[in-house]
């Protein structure tokens, strides 16, 4: 895919200096360029980011942007793509392995993750929640390792997140939850631990609108950017027990009551390994 037209020379900048720092597994102390100015300069940046990566993008992550940041931006979600090398399919009793960038941002989020089991039409830039859920095959238990090369991504705010592939380092999707649809998101709850102690705890419940709600937005977000959902993807729906931050050598895990667990260990990114 080209860089779109409206992509500033100053923004391409911005995006190739993220894509560097990922693919080296290099912290930058710094944001690399201009702040944007709103979402929709951050999201192209993010568009012309996605082609100079080396892999496709096979789903994504969608986030909460914190209430102080909403009437500004204008959103209450913001999204940004996985890639084929950073998605592993996990089974129980797996433990994990995943690179973290040494002097950026990790850390684990507990995810409820949906499936889509069809072609989101190209042209509707506008659904229902009745629409989202129909584009949903399953539903999974999954873990997020959120990072980025840029260790106060998230202090900064959402447009930084946007700007660099939405915080996102990787996406675990674990077992099916079957009958979802007929549970209460009250009923639907889950927990984070790293290294061995519960650090947060929550639910589908946290998300407004729950795991659902997430989808229509993000087909709304992608139709209207030229990247309609595919079947196949996998969506991570956001945070569910919080952010947490891990490091090199430490283990994390997401509990998901009645459904398993996910677990993992971070490791340090080496240089040239495409993150």
């Amino acid at each position: 895919m080209s860089v779109p037209a409206a992509q500033s020379d100053e923004g391409l900048k911005v995006a190739e200096e993220f894509v560097r720092a990922r693919r080296a597994a290099e912290a930058l102390p710094s944001f690399p360029g201009r702040l944007p100015d709103d979402l929709a300069e951050a999201y192209r940046i993010q568009d012309a980011a996605i082609p100079l990566w080396p892999e496709a993008v096979v789903g994504w992550k969608v986030g909460r942007i914190p209430p102080e940041h909403e009437t500004k931006l204008g959103a209450s979600r913001l999204c940004g793509p996985v890639f084929a090398g950073a998605l592993w399919h996990v089974r129980p009793g797996d433990d994990t392995p995943f690179p973290v960038f040494e002097g950026g941002f990790a850390a684990v989020e507990a995810e409820y993750v949906a499936r889509i089991g069809r072609d989101a039409p190209a042209d509707k830039t506008e659904w229902t929640t009745a629409e989202a859920a129909g584009l949903i095959s399953a539903l999974h238990i999954g873990m997020e390792p959120a990072g980025s090369p840029f260790p106060d991504i998230n202090v900064i705010g959402p447009l930084a997140v946007v700007s660099d592939f939405g915080n996102n380092a990787g996406l675990m999707v674990g077992s099916e939850i079957v009958g979802w649809r007929e549970m209460a998101l009250e009923a639907m709850r889950c927990q984070t631990v790293i290294q061995d102690e519960v650090v947060g705890r929550g639910g589908a419940f946290v998300l407004p609108g729950g795991p659902v709600e997430s989808v229509r937005f993000l087909a709304e977000n992608l139709a209207r950017r030229g990247r309609p959902l595919r079947a196949g993807m996998y969506i991570c729906t956001g945070a569910a027990a919080g952010i947490h931050d891990i490091v090199a050598g430490q283990s994390g895990a997401v509990r998901f009551d009645g459904q398993g667990e996910i677990r993992c260990h971070a490791y340090s990114a080496p240089p040239g390994t495409d993150g």
